[in-house]
């Protein structure tokens, strides 16, 4: 059966507008940095904002309002196929690096794609080209379906984020928005030596004394000291390899994480539910004001991440630019996780979800969960190479190796239309099974 040129040439033009708006959004953090806008601290501030607050309080919303004791099972799917692709895409890499002899960052970038701003502002823009508007079910509410499509990357991105913070540490370090930097440590440790400072009995006061009386600083201050100091002897009483299991399990605890706990509390538990997502008029007293708190800050997230993307890709640039000896990249490497991110699992993962949809029961029978898993493996490598090349110490040219490969993975990023079409027919062609 034959295939109308237009069937193919309307999703490929709505994917091609979709995937350049997000790439002139990184032109446009790109600007900021060109203008000083933004400077490099504050970057790495707006970032773990991000990730650490815009994020989580975007999952509280989405998942609280789309979970539910009849829904929850959706999200299973998600979690299992997450957990696979990404692993998947480490071993895979891990091989190719002792095989081929490829730099060591590049099971990274082949392990970590953008699962976070980029698919959800992809999804802003398809649904403003209209292209996914087939694979809505008749007399399903868009709006609705598409904040499911993004409570379902919105599960993906938590799950890249908790096995970053688990497995990161072990292949090299986790990225400085996404985890406690070295800075922030030691702001940490400083922490308690100022509050002695300006708590003790010379009473030095300045702009970050606490606004608590004193009364209550110093007992609070000698508890969580108490705390610690105990917690600490009680860890290293432990066996080893207790102490490196509990170490472990540490890793997974982010704020990602956290507000996706929070949001399926509130989604499966129907009091809270109520409370939160329901009308006021019948019972939803949390509606007006704290659910629109969380949603406000929530939608900051997807374009603030893209924008600091940009700016990052501008700071790498200008060191690329300062040094004398910029290196090489590897055309080896550049092709293999181009190849990997943009090819090879949009082939795997669009015929795999086509025929758990159409020929088994473990997927549901909503279309924007079949499209969404399509592409959850598809994308240019995430960020998280650029904070690696810092908090690593790794020398002057390779930074200079990643800042050019990033540069090109996101100048490349309208790639990702190749996918968005064939996702976009898959899901038609299964929804009309």
């Amino acid at each position: 059966m034959g295939m109308d040129t237009s069937e193919l040439v309307v999703p490929f033009v709505g994917a091609l507008q979709a995937s350049v708006s997000v790439l002139i959004t990184i032109f446009f953090g790109v600007l900021t940095a060109q203008f000083n806008l933004l400077s490099v601290g504050a970057a790495k501030e707006v970032s773990r904002t991000c990730v650490r607050m815009f994020l989580p309080a975007l999952l509280i919303y989405k998942l609280g309002s789309n979970l539910n004791k009849d829904t929850g099972v959706l999200y299973v799917p998600i979690l299992i196929w997450s957990v696979s692709y990404t692993l998947i895409s480490l071993g895979i890499g891990v091989v190719a690096c002792r095989v081929f002899k490829l730099p060591n960052w590049v099971k990274l970038a082949v392990a970590f794609n953008n699962t976070t701003s980029l698919p959800l502002l992809l999804i802003q823009s398809l649904s403003t080209t209209g292209v996914l508007d087939v694979i809505i079910p008749p007399g399903d509410d868009a709006s609705k379906a598409l904040d499911r499509a993004e409570s379902y990357f919105l599960i993906n991105a938590m799950v890249s984020n908790s096995l970053t913070f688990a497995l990161g540490p072990r292949l090299l370090r986790p990225s400085d928005e996404d985890t406690p930097d070295d800075d922030n440590r030691e702001d940490d440790e400083s922490d308690g030596e100022e509050d002695a400072m300006e708590r003790g009995p010379d009473g030095i006061v300045h702009e970050e004394t606490s606004l608590l009386p004193q009364r209550l600083v110093r007992p609070i201050n000698r508890l969580e000291r108490r705390g610690y100091r105990r917690t600490t002897q009680w860890l290293q009483s432990l066996p080893p390899w207790t102490q490196q299991l509990l170490d472990f399990m540490y890793q997974f605890a982010n704020a990602p994480l956290l507000g996706t706990l929070v949001g399926a509390i509130i989604g499966l538990t129907p009091p809270l539910h109520r409370l939160f997502f329901s009308d006021s008029n019948d019972g939803g007293y949390f509606n007006a004001w704290l659910t629109t708190a969380f949603k406000n800050v929530g939608e900051l997230f997807a374009t603030t991440q893209i924008i600091v993307v940009g700016v990052k890709l501008s700071q790498s640039l200008r060191k690329m630019k300062a040094g004398e000896d910029s290196g090489t990249i590897s055309k080896k490497s550049m092709a293999f996780v181009f190849l990997m991110r943009f090819f090879f699992w949009p082939a795997v993962t669009i015929p795999l979800i086509y025929a758990l949809a159409t020929r088994t029961t473990l997927l549901s029978t909503d279309p924007m969960l079949w499209f969404a898993m399509m592409l959850m493996s598809s994308g240019p490598s995430a960020m998280i190479l650029v904070a690696l090349t810092d908090v690593t110490g790794s020398p002057e040219e390779e930074k200079m190796v990643i800042a050019k490969f990033l540069t090109i993975s996101y100048a490349i990023t309208p790639l990702i239309c190749f996918a968005v079409v064939g996702s976009l027919k898959a899901t038609e062609a299964a929804v009309a099974r």
